[in-house]
C-alpha cells in the first residue's frame, strides 16, 4: 500500500474525480479527509468508507472561505498531527465567452477554482514544512493548456491553477514538498454530465466531446485518480512543477 497511514486531504471529494481519488487513496492505506460543501453527501460517503474498515473523516467546508480552510486544516492536524497529501480538486464550471460572462460569475469561478486552491495550499504548507515533506496535487484541466471556446472564466481559472502549481513547486521544493498538477481532459463526471444535459441536443454534445480527441471517448474519474495517486506517491519523488495531461490526446493535436 503506497499510502499506508498517510493523511490525505481531498477537496471537492463528494463526487466525480475527487470521490474517485479519495476512494483510491483509502484503498492504498491512507487516512482520508473528504472536504466538500455538500456536507450530507460527504458524510454519507465517509460513513460507507468507515463501515468498510477505512479511516476517514468528512469536513463540510467552502474552500473559498479562509476561515473554513483554516479550521479544516486545524481539525486534520488536531486529529492526526500530520498532513501528507493535499489534493486541490474542488472546482466549478460555467460556459460563456468574455462578452457573456458577468463580473459576478467571473469572480465566483476564480474564487472557488483558484483562491480555494491557494488557501488550502497556504494552510497545508506550514504543516508539511514542519514535517519536512509532503505532496500537493492540483487538479487543473486541458482548458488550462489551450483555449477552449465559450468558457473563458473556467479556462483562465485552470491556467491560473497551473501557474500556482509551478510557483509553489519552486517555493516549496527546499522544504521537501512536491507540487504537481494533473490536467484531465473531459471526464464523465456529474459536472460534465450536467453541462452536456444543458445542451439543446445532449447526445450530439456528448459525441462532439468524444470525437474532438484522438482517443474518441471521455475519460473516467478512476483514470484521473490514478494519475493523482502517482503524482502524490514516492514513485514520482523527482517530479515537482510537473503538468501531467490525461486528456485522450486532446492537447497533443
Amino acid at each position: 500500500m503506497r499510502f499506508q497511514s498517510a493523511v490525505v486531504v481531498v477537496t471537492g471529494a463528494a463526487v466525480g474525480i475527487g470521490q474517485a481519488a479519495l476512494m483510491a487513496f483509502a484503498r492504498e492505506g491512507a487516512r482520508v479527509v473528504l472536504v466538500d460543501r455538500d456536507r450530507e453527501r460527504g458524510q454519507a460517503l465517509v460513513n460507507d468508507l468507515q463501515r468498510d474498515g477505512y479511516e476517514a473523516l468528512a469536513v463540510g467546508a467552502d474552500v473559498s472561505d479562509e476561515n473554513d480552510v483554516r479550521a479544516t486544516i486545524r481539525q486534520v492536524v488536531d486529529r492526526w498531527n500530520r498532513l501528507d497529501v493535499l489534493v486541490n480538486n474542488a472546482g466549478v464550471y460555467m460556459q460563456g465567452d468574455v462578452t457573456q460572462t458577468s463580473l459576478d460569475d467571473w469572480e465566483r469561478i476564480l474564487r472557488i477554482n483558484v483562491t480555494g486552491a491557494f488557501l488550502c495550499s497556504k494552510y497545508a504548507a506550514p504543516v508539511m514544512i514542519a514535517q519536512k515533506r509532503g505532496a500537493i496535487v492540483n487538479v487543473a484541466s486541458e482548458a488550462g493548456l489551450v483555449g477552449i471556446k465559450g468558457q473563458v472564466a473556467y479556462n483562465v481559472s485552470k491556467g491560473a491553477m497551473i501557474a500556482l502549481t509551478r510557483s509553489c513547486a519552486v517555493d516549496l521544493a527546499g522544504h521537501g514538498i512536491r507540487v504537481n498538477s494533473v490536467c484531465p481532459g473531459t471526464t464523465a463526471t456529474p459536472l460534465v454530465e450536467a453541462a452536456v444535459n444543458r445542451a439543446d441536443d445532449p447526445a450530439a454534445a456528448r459525441r462532439h466531446l468524444e470525437q474532438i480527441r484522438p482517443a474518441n471517448r471521455l475519460g473516467t474519474p478512476e483514470e484521473i485518480a490514478s494519475a493523482i495517486l502517482y503524482l502524490a506517491s514516492d514513485e514520482a519523488a523527482y517530479a515537482t512543477g510537473a503538468i501531467l495531461s490525461i486528456d485522450g490526446g486532446y492537447t497533443a493535436q
